[in-house]
């Protein structure tokens, strides 16, 4: 298990049930980047990863 998992695991716990939005998601990962600019290009990332995902382009 990577350390992430922890994290990803927690994420479901707390919010599983909940529904949001991805300016939501968007609004918390640019909160996140002020608050930790150390993990800009790892936001960045995962921002890029999750806006192209391959199954829309089948």
């Amino acid at each position: 298990m990577y350390f992430t998992d922890r994290g990803i695991e927690e994420l479901e716990e707390r919010r599983g049930d909940d529904e949001v939005t991805l300016a939501w998601v968007a609004d918390r990962m640019r909160a996140f980047v002020d608050l930790n600019p150390d993990f800009e290009d790892a936001t960045e990332r995962l921002a890029t990863f999750l806006a192209r995902d391959d199954a829309d382009d089948e």
